[in-house]
């Protein structure tokens, strides 16, 4: 089902102010050389769970400060509501996920430019298929 324009408004507000307050908070915690982006946030149809995918660079840090954010979850929140309390009346609950996409796309590309591609060797994806 598609997003209703108020669930993509609260979104896109929620993802402005997150990236924020995650960057404000990684260069306070002394995490130098850290990235963290907000790629996505999807909000269910009662506004009342908001789900937020990270992409951190690092992608070997990724697991760490996931659960990093997720314990500072409430503070997080907080800190949103603070932010956000002339535009939302209540501020949605916060799911926090990584956002492997990009991973997906390397894995992809790195296929296809190994030895092993299936586009150049077709008898590859015979041995690929499951039995």
């Amino acid at each position: 089902m598609e997003e209703s324009q108020r669930q993509k408004k609260i979104g896109s507000v929620l993802q402005r102010d997150l990236v924020e307050v995650l960057q404000g908070a990684a260069t306070q915690g002394g995490m130098k050389g850290i990235l963290i982006s907000v790629t996505k946030v999807t909000v269910t149809v009662d506004l009342s769970i908001a789900k937020v995918y990270l992409s951190v660079f690092p992608n070997n840090k990724g697991k760490e400060i996931l659960e990093g954010i997720k314990s500072n979850a409430p503070l997080i929140r907080h800190e949103l509501a603070q932010r956000t309390k002339h535009q939302l009346r209540r501020m949605p609950q916060l799911e926090f996920f990584i956002d492997d996409s990009l991973e997906y796309i390397d894995k992809i590309e790195q296929s296809l430019k190994g030895k092993d591609n299936p586009i150049k060797d077709p008898t590859i994806l015979d041995k690929r298929k499951k039995s």
